[in-house]
């Protein structure tokens, strides 16, 4: 049994990468429908939920390296005849379906691993070697661009594999010759003479690629603006001018800190320094909460088992300013999904030459928002969620 193609027969090698391949389509595709659909309304379904994006994903990883190797060994190997190198445009439709096939075999999973790099969520890739993609940012906009691609490239690959097993069936079933022996048992068959075409497939299945991700531009699949209509937060009448700052949370899902900000707020501040204990002034604090961005489940998070940003688009913290005898704290209260909890957040402060920069960090209970009130497994999500905040302001 030979392990190189020759000029009438696929090697053993060929052989088995396609077949491993075959394997890994079948797994992978239906695997990764089942995980998308499937429910995370309790701790057991989460649970399951994540074990199948985990499987799903780390099966594709698999699936991109055998692709790869796949298409290296094919480089280097002489590529048996046709059987029928007469019906050109059969020859033509059969090579184009290849390089059709090949290209989805990569660009799948390497988009789907991008998607994952770029973001941050449950469901890691089962493996030791990190989460992370040199040269793929943290990055909502890289992974909804890359989530778009790999959604349209599946349905490709699914169109390119269903072409190639019609092709398959025809001659198994029809012409009755012996090209899936050729692919099964190494069988002989073709003529020395006769050649393959490259330029045209390869023309072809790019002109397939163009089409489909021109019209995935067409429809906005790759538009990054956001879904949810957030509210027209009103100008603050401020006596302290927030030039720039974050506003940032974290907390921790399936073992993974998951880290998230939003994007708009107001902060009114009426702030006069003071050296000892006692008010120094006030704050009231407006969030967009449909402006959260927190990795791969931003989306889950503004939903009505969480955040609910339809029904509670915003949330209002206001406090007094305090000067404690370690610094400075904001007391008051956090409004937010219909409930009012008392909140502090100590902070520190710097003051100079008219302008003002501030650190603070908290700790809120999720439970107390009934936020996520079907999680009660602080090892699915963890009850406590950091909250971060640094701002720049200067006097008015």
């Amino acid at each position: 049994m030979s392990l190189a193609n020759t000029k009438t027969a696929y090697g053993a090698v060929t052989r088995s990468l396609h077949w491993l391949t075959a394997l890994g389509i079948l797994i992978m595709i239906p695997l990764g429908w089942i995980a998308h659909f499937a429910p995370w309304e309790t701790e057991a379904q989460l649970a399951v939920k994540a074990q199948l994006f985990s499987a799903h994903k780390t099966i594709g990883v698999a699936l991109f390296f055998i692709a790869l190797f796949r298409i290296l060994w094919a480089l280097t190997q002489t590529k048996p005849a046709p059987l029928h190198p007469e019906r050109r445009a059969e020859v033509l439709a059969a090579e184009s379906v290849h390089w059709l096939l090949y290209s989805t075999l990569v660009i799948v999973p390497l988009s789907g691993w991008i998607e994952h790099a770029a973001t941050e969520g449950f469901a890691p890739i089962l493996w030791p070697f990190g989460q992370d993609l040199p040269f793929v940012p943290n990055s909502d906009s890289v992974a909804e661009t890359a989530a778009s691609v790999h959604f349209l490239a599946q349905w490709l690959l699914v169109a390119a594999l269903a072409l190639h097993v019609a092709g398959a069936l025809k001659h198994a079933v029809i012409d009755r010759d012996g090209t899936l022996a050729r692919m099964l048992r190494g069988a002989e068959g073709g003529s020395h003479g006769a050649s393959h075409v490259v330029l045209r497939p390869v023309a072809l299945a790019l002109a397939a690629w163009v089409a489909v991700i021109g019209g995935g531009a067409a429809a906005g699949m790759f538009s990054t603006e956001e879904t949810s209509a957030a509210p027209q937060l009103a100008e603050a009448q401020s006596d302290w001018q927030v030039t720039e700052g974050t506003l940032a949370i974290s907390l921790v899902q399936m073992g993974k800190k998951i880290e998230g900000s939003f994007a708009d707020w107001t902060a009114e501040i009426a702030f006069e320094p003071r050296e000892t204990p006692g008010k120094a002034g006030e704050v009231t604090v407006q969030i967009a909460i449909p402006t959260l961005t927190l990795g791969s489940v931003s989306k889950q998070a503004l939903g009505a088992d969480f955040f609910n940003a339809e029904d509670y688009p915003t949330a209002t913290f206001t406090a007094d300013i305090l000067r404690a005898d370690s610094g400075y704290e904001a007391q008051g209260t956090l409004t937010l999904k219909g409930a009012e909890v008392p909140v502090t957040l100590p902070f520190d402060l710097t003051l100079e030459n008219g302008t003002a920069t501030m650190q603070g960090s908290t700790t809120l209970d999720r439970r107390n928002y009934e936020i996520g009130g079907s999680m009660n497994d602080p090892d699915q999500l963890s009850f406590e969620v950091a909250v971060d905040v640094a701002l720049t302001a200067t006097k008015n």
